[in-house]
């Protein structure tokens, strides 16, 4: 049997690369006769970049830069196919893993750092940049991208405003006029696994703003920010941003960035599939197992895990669904793409017990899954 492992990152746990290593061994541990390649995939998520990077074998280049609390770290970006194309990985610069719990401040991160990493790929004159979103910080509406691009954001004195997205509550006029031009020639590719809009209840700041520590009143002062920030672009250039497909995602990077900078919004993990050659991975493959922290029916609004099943099951390959947490009642949506799904926790246990057991509780059911199969 001939098995594709394809698993996403378990979030706050693995990453897609260990994720199938875990599978894999525990595949190799069992009485199953089987043959197995590792393919990690990423729906632009966080480390989608790095995976990306991994499989244009691209030239790792480190910076420094800003990170979301404006201290200076050490970051990086990818280059790829003679130069020509960059690959950018948010999280990197403006990721809520490079902040403590304690320091988590959605009220004044900025993604300047990642604008940064813009910034010097544009100096390096590359053609493209594509840019991964996910596990951001920040809920900024983009805005501290564009200030490091060299975009403007102005009180009604004309003064410019400090980053942070607070500050947006005193925007009167955006000047354009000392932005990187090479931005308007340069492909700019957003990857997002999300498709929520920009403003209200499904929106930037309410759906994603307590993951970055954001409390209920934070929730509703970041929201009315960025719905001004909305509708001064509006006003000045006729375009909604919060009109945008994907708008919310990474605290409203996408809104902002399509709108104002033209940036192409594409559904993550098909973008990857296709850059990454997965097709003609799956032509010799008897079974995929994919997985990633938890699988609900949210899986099928472009999550990794339904990406890779869904071109399986064009193929009439059987699916096998590795996670954390699945949904205790059948669902009939998600048996179309996924034949089996497996809780990997055998025990009940706290979150943060199964978080740091995930390695080991993918091997063990993988293992176990193996022995099954071989009867």
């Amino acid at each position: 049997m001939h098995i594709l492992i394809a698993p996403n990152a378990f979030k706050n746990s693995l990453t897609a690369n260990l994720a199938a290593e875990a599978i894999s061994k525990g595949l190799q541990q069992s009485m199953l006769a089987c043959s197995t390649v590792h393919f990690p995939v990423g729906d632009g998520g966080d480390g989608t970049g790095a995976l990306l990077m991994e499989y244009m074998k691209a030239n790792r280049v480190n910076i420094t830069v800003h990170d979301p609390l404006q201290r200076e770290i050490n970051s990086c970006l990818g280059f790829t196919f003679g130069n020509q194309t960059a690959v950018i990985e948010l999280a990197d610069a403006s990721g809520l893993r490079l902040l403590q719990k304690k320091e988590y401040d959605p009220l004044h991160a900025t993604t300047f750092g990642t604008g940064e990493l813009i910034q010097y790929a544009l100096e390096k004159n590359v053609k493209k940049i594509i840019l991964c979103i996910g596990g951001s910080a920040t809920v900024d509406g983009g805005m501290g991208i564009l200030q490091a691009l060299g975009m403007k954001f102005l009180d009604a004195d004309g003064a410019g405003l400090p980053n942070g997205p607070l500050s947006l509550s005193g925007l009167k006029r955006i000047d354009v006029s000392g932005i990187n031009k090479k931005i308007y020639t340069t492909e700019l590719v957003i990857l997002s696994d999300v498709e929520n809009l920009l403003l209200g209840a499904n929106g930037a700041a309410a759906v994603f703003g307590p993951q970055k520590g954001a409390s209920y009143e934070d929730v509703q002062q970041l929201d009315n920010c960025l719905a001004t920030f909305r509708d001064i672009v509006l006003t000045n250039t006729g375009k909604d941003m919060n009109a945008v497909k994907y708008g919310g995602a990474a605290g409203g990077v996408g809104a902002s960035l399509h709108v104002l900078l033209h940036a192409k919004l594409v559904n993550g993990i098909e973008y990857f599939l296709d850059s990454t050659g997965f097709d003609k991975a799956l032509a010799q493959t008897d079974l995929l197992i994919t997985g990633e922290g938890s699988i609900d029916a949210q899986t099928l609004q472009g999550k990794a895990p339904f990406g890779v099943a869904r071109r399986a099951k064009e193929r009439s390959i059987p699916v096998i669904a590795l996670a954390g947490k699945v949904p205790l009642k059948p669902n009939l949506q998600l048996q179309r793409y996924f034949d089996i799904l497996l809780p990997i926790n055998h025990e009940a246990m706290d979150i943060e017990t199964a978080i740091q057991n995930t390695y080991d509780n993918l091997l063990r059911t993988s293992k176990l899954l193996g022995d099954l199969m071989n009867r």
